[in-house]
């Protein structure tokens, strides 16, 4: 018998948001331990860093020693963040750590230094949901419920571009923030998307602020992170809905693909489907330096069969990034924060190369 208990909530996390939590929640004792269920957890520790997590509205709150967090269980392997996994069996009682901003909750098994140790807190139980009307029992809440269903069949044709990066922190929301203003701003409706990463609305709601008519992730699709093998179906699905005529249908998708081309979140999946890559207008790699510089374009050319539109990020600060760039790797080289209109300058030339390839108006 499921043994409940009624809990008041002090921070909601947004990887959450798909099950709509109130303040207060009933949580029950039968734990599943898998991807997207909804626990309760009491934070055991106070941190100076990396202190706060994202609530429903997309605003960073701080976490303290007993504060009552709804989270959800998630993986997560960061280059310059946590790495972690879901524990095979989770007890109330048990200890927990969180993983990310978004309230990912899992078993650390490595930190960053610069970051320090994960918060650490005790499982009060299992979020309920009571979909039933008169339902008096519930079952464990998910982040599937009211997802964006993933699709195997792309109805999408609205020309994406797709901004990538060599790994975290590159440049790519940025870029992508960036493009979604100046299209804007140039009488393009833009809808926006993050396909791949952890949890995080931070970067579809930079994209919606800088003019994006509709935004989505990989989140709203059930996904509390995104690895191989599931990623091509839910950004077929976030696609679509974007594309949905019922809805706010753009002229253009700007879709950023969360950590690096290597990593390994399933960027690599996205970049491989036929379908998903028919739809690329403009390819843009963000990168640190010049090396990353060179391997992006030697990935993008022999493993993937791809051009890259444009490089930007920190490798394209000053002109020695820039010269190597356009000379010794023959691309174009634009930086997104000091010059973001030649970026959509270059940008919007692709996009209408593809809309005359395609027989769409521009």
């Amino acid at each position: 018998m499921v043994v409940t208990t009624r809990v008041r909530l002090d921070r909601i996390a947004s990887s959450t948001r798909n099950a709509a939590l109130t303040a207060e929640v009933m949580v029950g004792d039968e734990i599943v331990a898998a991807e997207g269920y909804v626990l309760a957890v009491r934070i055991l520790t106070d941190k100076s860093s990396y202190n706060s997590v994202e609530d429903l509205g997309g605003r960073m709150v701080s976490l303290r020693s007993g504060d009552v967090l709804a989270g959800t269980l998630g993986v997560r392997r960061a280059l310059r963040g946590y790495a972690g996994e879901i524990p095979k069996t989770i007890a109330v009682g048990d200890t927990i750590d969180v993983l990310n901003l978004g309230g990912i909750l899992g078993r650390c098994t490595s930190a960053n230094p610069e970051i320090g140790p994960p918060f650490k807190a005790e499982v009060l139980g299992a979020v309920l949901a009571f979909p039933e009307l008169g339902d008096r029992i519930g079952r464990p809440a998910h982040i599937r419920d009211r997802a964006v269903p993933p699709a195997e069949t792309l109805s999408c044709d609205i020309p994406v571009v797709y901004v990538a990066g060599t790994c975290m922190n590159a440049g790519k929301t940025v870029a992508a923030t960036e493009l979604v203003r100046g299209l804007a701003r140039g009488g393009m409706r833009v809808a926006a998307c993050k396909l791949t990463g952890v949890s995080l609305m931070r970067d579809a709601l930079s994209m919606q602020d800088a003019g994006a008519v509709s935004a989505l992730t990989f989140n709203d699709a059930g996904a509390a992170s995104t690895h191989a093998g599931m990623t091509v179906p839910v950004a077929r699905g976030l696609f679509n809905r974007l594309a949905d005529p019922r809805g706010a249908r753009p002229d253009v998708i700007v879709a950023e693909l969360g950590d690096g081309i290597l990593g390994e979140y399933g960027v690599q999946d996205i970049l491989r489907a036929p379908d998903l890559m028919a739809l690329g207008a403009a390819y843009i790699m963000a990168a640190p330096d010049p090396v990353g510089c060179w391997g992006s374009r030697e990935l993008m050319r022999d493993e993937f069969n791809l051009p890259i539109t444009v490089i930007t990020g920190p490798a394209t600060d000053n002109a020695v990034g820039r010269d190597y760039i356009t000379a010794s790797l023959g691309l174009r080289a634009v930086n997104s924060l000091r010059d973001p209109e030649g970026l959509v300058t270059v940008v919007r030339a692709a996009i209408e190369q593809w809309q005359a390839a395609h027989g769409k108006a521009s």
